[in-house]
């Protein structure tokens, strides 16, 4: 099934059982009541880095990145890690999917590497660098609810399992994919400095990036508030300046795919839970709050992330975690963060970048992919949950 199958899919599924009554009127009022903040900022959040795109914002940055590596594989391995995972904390693992696979696909190209191992390092840090800011998940954006957590303060509990899992993911990167070997070129060809077609949109849709990111970093402005206010500021620069622009790519700047999926997976999730899943998750993670608990509920969320997809995996596990044990709750985070990494649709930023890197003619096999996303998973969510463990 095609990812626009699945979004109109799920959609129908969850609106359909509850207009029938499958699902209970109050859970369904409940995850509704959850569900319309993350899909406003969502939706702003993906307006904002699409028109970024379109503007050459993400594309300037991977290619001045190239040119700092000057040829050296090594050097554009460590950029390439810092520009995959700065797009993931600040603006969200979606947006590092919808954006950055095909910027660095085409760099690959530009530049005359090989695709895959830029294919992978965004793939993968999409999903491990997505633990420090509320903003870079949605999973984050409940969590922080339940916790009572600003951003600031999110990111003082969970900069050490953070910097574990990029540490992570760095190695096996490096090991699979970046060293000589596997690369099989000794150097690349630096490419020539990017021309930017329209100043005033590049400078504006940068500076609006900037803006969201200190709005919710340095004042108590809502994820959505922040995230509106760039993309609108974005869109008036546009609307004066690239208005055809607009109008030929408004298709591509409506995420209605994700606006789809997310209600739909969500109330389908909560019917799953009022059917025993909660009970089920239950008895995976236990009510312990101390290593132990921590360590289950980390893998309980991995496995069932690779199941069901990371979204209604945390939203299932969330009811199943006593209220109080707010460390389990965290080690659950991660790893429904971490963790989805086997299967083509245990995040939607692995959904999405599997179609964008389908469309780019970059073939990637699912049975290695699944093979070294679960050795990258079960190393990286079980080293960050004792990063977690010994930070807190």
């Amino acid at each position: 099934m095609s990812l626009d199958g699945l979004a109109l899919a799920l959609l129908f599924a969850g609106v359909l059982l509850w207009a029938t009554g499958l699902l209970p009127q109050q859970a369904a009022g409940d995850v509704t009541e959850r569900v319309v903040p993350l899909v406003a900022f969502l939706f702003a959040a993906v307006v904002l880095a699409e028109l970024a795109g379109q503007a050459q914002v993400f594309d300037v940055a991977a290619t001045w990145m190239a040119r700092l590596g000057r040829g050296s594989y090594p050097v554009l391995f460590v950029l390439c890690v810092l520009l995959c995972s700065f797009t993931t904390i600040a603006l969200n693992l979606d947006t590092t999917a919808v954006l950055l696979t095909p910027v660095m696909l085409a760099l690959a190209h530009r530049v005359g590497i090989a695709a895959v191992p830029l294919a992978m390092t965004t793939v993968w840090l999409a999903n491990t660098a997505s633990l420090l800011f509320p903003v870079s998940n949605l999973t984050n954006l409940l969590a922080a609810d339940r916790v009572a957590l600003e951003p600031l303060e999110m990111a003082g509990v969970m900069w050490a399992p953070q910097a574990v899992s990029i540490l992570v993911t760095m190695v096996f990167l490096w090991v699979l994919y970046w060293r000589r070997g596997r690369r099989g070129e000794a150097a690349y060809l630096p490419p020539a400095p990017p021309r930017i077609a329209d100043p005033w949109l590049f400078g504006v849709c940068a500076a609006a990036c900037a803006g969201f990111l200190l709005l919710i970093l340095l004042w108590d402005v809502p994820l959505w508030a922040a995230s509106w206010g760039a993309a609108l500021v974005s869109l008036a620069v546009f609307a004066a300046r690239g208005r055809d622009r607009l109008r030929a790519s408004w298709r591509q700047l409506v995420p209605w795919r994700l606006l789809a999926l997310v209600p739909g997976m969500l109330l389908v999730v909560t019917w799953l839970s009022s059917l025993g899943l909660d009970r089920l998750l239950g008895a995976l993670t236990g009510t312990d709050d101390g290593l132990g608990g921590m360590l289950r509920a980390a893998a309980a969320g991995a496995g069932l992330s690779n199941v069901i997809n990371n979204l209604p995996a945390y939203l299932a596990g969330e009811v199943a975690i006593p209220a109080g044990n707010h460390r389990q709750l965290l080690a659950l985070l991660i790893g429904v963060n971490v963790g989805p990494l086997v299967t083509t649709f245990a995040s939607l930023a692995t959904l999405i970048w599997f179609d964008r890197c389908r469309a780019a003619g970059v073939h990637v096999p699912k049975g290695p992919f699944a093979l070294a996303g679960l050795g990258l998973a079960v190393t990286a969510v079980t080293a960050s949950t004792l990063a977690l463990h010994l930070a807190a």
